[in-house]
């Protein structure tokens, strides 16, 4: 039976989920304050979606180069270089907050495209790094390890920033920018691993479309990238979560923070116990379930009047996630090669990452043209619809076994 702790015995892998949660705790940070900042200066939904457009256009038109980069270059430099940029976006965030606000909202849309760019490089490096420090046969062990980290971060950043903000939003970026700064010194303490990034550069546009060309050729990784973008394109509340702790359930800040975090909660919880129940045998049935279930969830926190209801759908909903997380990151790592590390992360980040961003867009629009609770439900039932196509178009998603 596999050590549940086996993957965090191994120093590398150690320092490299404890730079992940620093980097995840300051982005949570930096989303919360920069969403209750926008709605309150400009009281629109859509603005709230844009934020997350300017995020996801620049991290979509870098991410297969940055893959591509990522495959031909130091890891350590490349990750090392992404969280520098993201600290230097937070000291803009901060400096931006503290001038004169006569400059509009586009400031902040500039940030958040810029972290959108850095956070392109940032992915593939870690997901390579990952791959080239842990044994194979540890892969499952250390996507759920590395999901929990994730997950923690998430939860305490939008905690502390929900809280932070009271005194104002300057002070979260500050605090962000000095959590991002520790990550860049974290990694400039990880060994150098260049040994097995590939030596012969072949044409850029041929190595771009080697990484969709083999994504493509594997239905089980197609399908289990498809199946989470659209669910979280359609099924992602989060960008409109500062109207539903504002208007509708009247919780200010600090609501905002809670409801941001415990979805996390909920995958932490999960992630624990499947260190130690990996789902192997009917993984593909249980991934199909898992985003059916959080669907469900997404209907009813859409339609919910009441904190604590909320707060307990979003919470089950981030359960289900966390198992559909680790079981996509499962698949990506145990079907990829090493030399196609950089470029596959590029792929999985533009169907996954990008999907969150683009999915804040669907839901401001969709909150613009019918209201804020009927796009919610709305997106609840599109994930339903996913669910159910992508059982029907890739039978071997569903009857995979890990």
């Amino acid at each position: 039976m596999t050590d549940a702790y086996a993957a965090l015995k191994v120093p590398r892998f150690k320092s490299l989920v404890t730079i992940r949660f620093l980097a995840v705790l300051a982005v949570q940070m930096q989303g919360v304050a920069v969403g209750w900042q926008m709605y309150a200066l400009t009281h629109d939904p859509l603005a709230l979606g844009l934020v997350g457009l300017s995020e996801a256009l620049p991290a979509i038109s870098m991410g297969l180069f940055a893959g591509h980069f990522v495959d031909h270059h130091d890891r350590r430099m490349i990750l090392s270089l992404a969280l520098a940029t993201c600290t230097a976006m937070a000291i803009a965030l901060y400096s931006f907050t503290v001038l004169p606000h006569t400059l509009g909202t586009w400031p902040l849309y500039v940030a958040v495209a810029i972290v959108g760019i850095a956070r392109s490089f940032f992915g593939p490096a870690m997901f390579s790094l990952t791959g080239h420090v842990v044994p194979k046969n540890l892969y499952g062990n250390a996507m759920t390890w590395s999901t929990t980290f994730w997950q923690t971060g998430a939860v305490t950043g939008p905690l502390i920033a929900g809280f932070v903000y009271i005194a104002g939003p300057e002070w979260v970026y500050i605090s962000e920018a000095i959590i991002f700064l520790l990550a860049v010194v974290l990694s400039r303490r990880i060994p150098s691993m260049e040994s097995r990034v590939l030596s012969v550069v072949m044409p850029v546009m041929k190595s771009l479309m080697e990484g969709i060309r083999f994504v493509t050729s594997h239905p089980v990784i197609l399908g289990a990238l498809s199946l989470d973008m659209f669910a979280i394109f359609f099924g992602g509340a989060v960008a409109l979560l500062p109207i539903y702790a504002k208007d509708i359930l009247f919780v200010g800040p600090v609501g905002l923070g809670w409801l941001r975090a415990v979805p996390a909660i909920g995958s932490i919880l999960v992630s624990l116990f499947l260190a130690h129940n990996a789902p192997k045998q009917y993984a593909g049935k249980i991934l199909l379930g898992c985003v059916a279930g959080f669907g469900l969830c997404i209907i009813g926190f859409g339609l919910s009047k009441l904190f604590i209801l909320s707060l307990v759908l979003l919470c089950v909903s981030g359960v289900l996630d966390g198992v559909s997380v680790v079981l996509r990151g499962t698949i990506v790592q145990t079907f990829t090669p090493d030399a196609m590390r950089g470029r596959v992360a590029s792929v999985n980040m533009m169907f996954i990452g990008s999907s969150n961003e683009l999915g804040a867009f669907e839901s401001g629009v969709a909150a613009r043209l019918m209201g804020t609770v009927p796009a919610v439900v709305f997106g609840g039932i599109m994930t339903l619809v996913v669910v159910t196509a992508a059982a029907f178009k890739w039978p071997q998603l569903r009857k995979l076994k890990l």
